[in-house]
């Protein structure tokens, strides 16, 4: 290839301890170190292409340039996606499987959920009243795990609710550590998944009846391209691959309490406002806090872009953090204020908190309109709906610690419901 460049390369045998050590900071440091929103580095043995910015966002999520299949590390394989799991796949195979997530995104079924989701904040306010005090991460993702399976017509018992809950956090919780923690994040996913497959089997044999337009029913019915049903173990992880993001949506409520308790004057707001700033409120919630640092994918066959060479079978990594600070889409962007999303044109590829690209086409996060959603309500209860307390803490939240969570998880006392 012609008028090739050589791309920024740090040099050394391997920065994998580097990115354990910086972590959401470590692209967006290389690039302001290298003045490029492009590098080339070694992580774990491989050479590794990192990316910022919407450019880098609109040609990673070409799919004629880039492919899932091999990309994602065994470890996120095991506790996240799930073996075989969508976000695994490419072409035709991916299409279809993303046409079965999005056939439950739906306004219908979007309305249904948030009523279950208003009904379990206010099953929880009504607990929470008679509670000394209250660790809010905890408690939410209980909230979202009873809305997630309640909504999916997933069948849990009372006394299984909160093993579940933990059991579908510690999956997306342990991706990036190491040690214990991390296999249990493992142990979890297979728990999880055996005891969905055995669901899914009940379902196929009668036993189970859940109701027709649910994520269960859907999933446990859904035809592959040569028209057989899924695999049991196929359809299980897809099943938790609704119920886990749902729960981790939980990170993101931390940080809508975080806001609203650092950043009074946007309470005042919420407080006044209608359901367009509150909308605009969240958009920043998800902007301004880390919550994944980036995403991967490998090179499907040479390309050049920007006078960059590409090689054929090359892991690259998209800064997702990076991308959402990016000063050249951003005014101000280490500022957090909702109000730059007042008249902001949409982009598929410059606001990118759950991925980017199209939804039904690319690799684009089928849940995010539920995320949204689930945040409102959210946002809602902790800025107008109830009063607490938050005594003296840590509410620092680590830019190194993947996923980030104030440190303290946010402990909340003497919650009343407002009147």
């Amino acid at each position: 290839m012609s008028n090739i460049n050589q791309m920024p390369h740090e040099e050394g045998i391997d920065h994998s301890l580097s990115l354990i050590r910086e972590g959401y900071m470590y692209i967006l440091n290389r690039c302001h170190g290298f003045q490029s929103n492009i590098f080339e580095t070694r992580l774990l043995g491989k050479k590794v292409i990192c990316m910022r910015g919407s450019e880098a966002a609109e040609v990673f999520y070409d799919t004629e340039k880039f492919k899932r299949e091999n990309a994602a590390p065994n470890r996120v394989i095991q506790t996240l996606f799930g073996k075989n799991g969508v976000q695994t796949l490419d072409g035709e195979s991916h299409k279809h499987r993303k046409e079965m997530f999005m056939s439950i995104m739906s306004p219908e079924e979007l309305e249904k959920l948030t009523g279950v989701i208003e009904e379990q904040w206010e099953s929880a306010v009504n607990k929470w009243e008679g509670m000394e005090e209250v660790v809010l991460y905890e408690e939410v993702k209980e909230i979202l795990c009873r809305s997630a399976c309640q909504w999916a017509g997933v069948p849990v018992e009372e006394d299984k609710i909160k093993g579940l809950t933990k059991d579908l956090g510690v999956m997306f919780e342990s991706v990036a550590v190491i040690g214990p923690k991390h296999w249990m994040g493992r142990n979890a996913r297979n728990q999880a998944e055996k005891w969905m497959e055995e669901i899914i089997d009940k379902v196929r044999e009668g036993k189970e009846n859940p109701p027709q337009h649910s994520v269960l029913y859907r999933f446990a019915w859904h035809r592959d391209l040569k028209g057989n049903l899924l695999d049991p173990e196929v359809a299980a992880v897809e099943v938790i691959n609704i119920l886990r993001p749902i729960v981790a949506v939980a990170i993101y409520i931390n940080f809508i309490a975080l806001a609203v308790h650092h950043y009074p004057e946007e309470k005042k707001k919420l407080n006044s406002s209608d359901e367009k700033y509150t909308h605009m409120f969240v958009q920043e919630v998800r902007r301004f806090y880390p919550f994944f640092p980036f995403v991967a994918a490998v090179v499907k066959e040479d390309f050049a872009w920007k006078g960059y060479y590409f090689e054929e079978g090359t892991l690259t990594f998209l800064d997702i953090y990076g991308t959402n600070h990016d000063p050249e889409n951003w005014e101000n962007p280490e500022l957090f204020s909702p109000l730059r999303f007042m008249e902001r044109k949409e982009s598929l590829y410059d606001f990118i908190p759950q991925g980017g690209g199209d939804y039904f086409m690319g690799h684009r996060c089928a849940g995010e309109w539920i995320t949204i959603e689930i945040m409102k309500i959210s946002a809602d209860y902790l800025a107008n709906l109830i009063e607490y307390e938050i005594p003296d803490q840590d509410l620092s939240f680590s830019m190194v610690s993947i996923p980030s969570i104030p440190h303290s998880k946010i402990v909340i006392k003497n919650v009343k419901r407002r009147t």
